[in-house]
């Protein structure tokens, strides 16, 4: 009897090193949103989007991230190069994983939650997807990136640019999955943006 097709493994990458330089130092991932750790919430949202294993980036307080949230079942991935900006935190968290494919998303957007994860998941058709949440028509987060891009994507992954020079080189291939109506993608970037968090 023939196997049935094998549901392809979709892990959650959570890029949650950034040490909060305009917040005053304030680690992003400790920030305090409904009564608990940032960080807690991102893996939740990833969880509840339907990505697993989760691996988790830290770097700005690692050891303190490490004490005061609950990060149980997670794979927590050190970025000692964190300052350098989020493509050392992508590359990272690339090397760390096995899987179909990387659903990345920041620790720093709490208005994207699960629904918005299992949007973008839903666009994985191979090891080669590519895909991209959008809100109203601008690409945003989070991105899902195929295993077989991986390697290119983190070759291209430096400063704090991410993956952004990859994903405009191969905009053809590139899924957008509207997400507008479900989800806003601010940051929590400044004192400002504190407002948000509840």
């Amino acid at each position: 009897m023939a196997q049935p097709p094998k549901e392809p493994v979709v892990a959650g990458l959570l890029l949650a090193a950034g040490g909060g330089r305009r917040l005053g130092g304030r680690p992003k991932a400790l920030l305090e949103h409904r009564g608990r750790p940032l960080v807690e919430h991102a893996v939740r949202v990833l969880r509840e989007g339907g990505c697993g294993p989760v691996h988790v980036v830290l770097g700005a307080a690692a050891d303190r991230v490490r004490q005061e949230a609950d990060l149980s079942g997670c794979v927590l991935v050190d970025n000692p190069g964190w300052e350098e900006g989020m493509g050392s935190s992508l590359r990272a968290g690339l090397e760390s994983l096995a899987a179909d494919a990387a659903l990345v998303s920041l620790v720093d957007q709490p208005g994207i939650g699960a629904a918005a994860v299992a949007r973008v998941r839903s666009a994985y058709r191979s090891r080669d997807s590519l895909a991209a949440a959008a809100y109203e028509g601008e690409r945003g987060h989070p991105v899902l990136f195929g295993a077989h891009r991986w390697r290119d994507i983190a070759a291209g992954a430096v400063g704090d640019r991410g993956a952004r020079a990859y994903l405009k080189e191969h905009e053809a291939s590139l899924a957008l999955v509207e997400c507008g109506d479900i989800a806003e993608a601010y940051d929590i970037d400044t004192e400002q943006d504190l407002a948000h968090l509840e």
